[in-house]
């Protein structure tokens, strides 16, 4: 047997039975801990760089018609919270989709780019509907009047809303969140 492996044999037989338990234990619990902090850290990395601001859920329940009372929503344009039971046509539209509408395309994985131009900004409107034609499902494209911002983009408890276009931040938002289902049950 080789220098080495008898001294650690050796090692072992001077242990008695609860000095080795307790070896073992140390040394599993002290493998767990370091397990937990290295998923822990790349779990919070992973929340931490996606795009847009967090808000929190606001549930999905369904009311029956746009004249039915319900709780405010917690983000303008909506991120979660009541909507009707069916969604708005993917693609793009020339006419402002109603809160109740677009929050149950939210919910079911879309993302819904938004543009505010109360003087008119036809530049604009061309290159978000040149991004938002790229996806056949899942993201479409409305004017919504009243916002701070001239662009805002929302998915899921998720918004980013900003005033100059910039492609690249679009695209990674719609990247980040298309195709996410949020039904519960």
């Amino acid at each position: 047997m080789a220098k080495g492996k008898k001294d650690r044999a050796d090692k072992a037989k001077r242990l008695s039975r609860p000095g080795r338990r307790r070896l073992q234990w140390l040394v599993g619990g002290s493998v767990a801990v370091v397990a937990a902090v290295v998923v822990g850290y790349f779990a919070y990395r992973a929340v931490a760089d996606l795009p847009g601001m967090s808000y929190p859920d606001l549930g999905n329940a369904h009311i029956q018609t746009l004249a039915e009372p319900h709780a405010p929503y917690n983000s303008d344009p909506p991120t979660s919270g009541p909507h009707l039971p069916y969604i708005a046509p993917w693609g793009v539209h020339t006419e402002p989709i109603p809160k109740e509408l677009q929050v149950h395309n939210l919910e079911d994985g879309g993302v819904v780019v938004q543009y505010n131009c109360p003087t008119g900004c036809a530049d604009l409107v061309d290159k978000l509907k040149t991004v938002v034609q790229r996806y056949e499902r899942q993201v479409l494209l409305a004017p919504y009047s009243g916002m701070k911002t001239r662009i805002a983009l929302t998915a899921w408890t998720r918004l980013d809303a900003f005033d100059e276009f910039d492609e690249a931040r679009v695209v990674t938002f719609i990247r980040a969140y298309r195709g996410i289902d949020h039904h519960r049950g």
